[in-house]
């Protein structure tokens, strides 16, 4: 069985997708841009702008999961310009800053925006 998880205030996604999925004790982060969760509106500027909000919307996916980011076992991160990578690095170091989970860093062409990111989280036992 899956179970959607939906954040509190969170408008739906425009697209057919869910946020988060819980399976077989795993949850699946679905690709994060730096849109605002309560608007659904998406937020451009500069990469560190953009990945901090990313990553904020995965915290709070992970949050209303029961989870949290010491859970992460596995991140993706899809960039438009991989010159970027250092800057988005010290962001990410925010959010995790030991215990690192397992990632992959790739280009991508993303419409407009400039970074998305999934996960991969752990859902502990209760």
């Amino acid at each position: 069985m899956h179970i959607k998880i939906q954040p509190p205030n969170a408008a739906q996604p425009k697209s057919p997708f869910s946020l988060g999925v819980i399976s077989e004790g795993l949850l699946f982060v679905s690709g994060q841009a730096p849109i605002n969760l309560e608007t659904n509106e998406i937020e451009y500027g500069d990469i560190r702008s953009e990945a901090r909000l990313a990553l904020t919307n995965i915290q709070t996916i992970l949050n209303a999961a029961g989870c949290s980011l010491r859970d992460v076992v596995k991140v993706g991160v899809f960039l438009n310009d991989l010159n970027e990578v250092q800057a988005m690095n010290e962001v990410y170091r925010e959010f995790f800053p030991e215990n690192h989970p397992a990632r992959t860093t790739v280009g991508v062409q993303l419409p407009k925006f400039k970074i998305e990111i999934d996960c991969i989280a752990r859902v502990p036992s209760k």
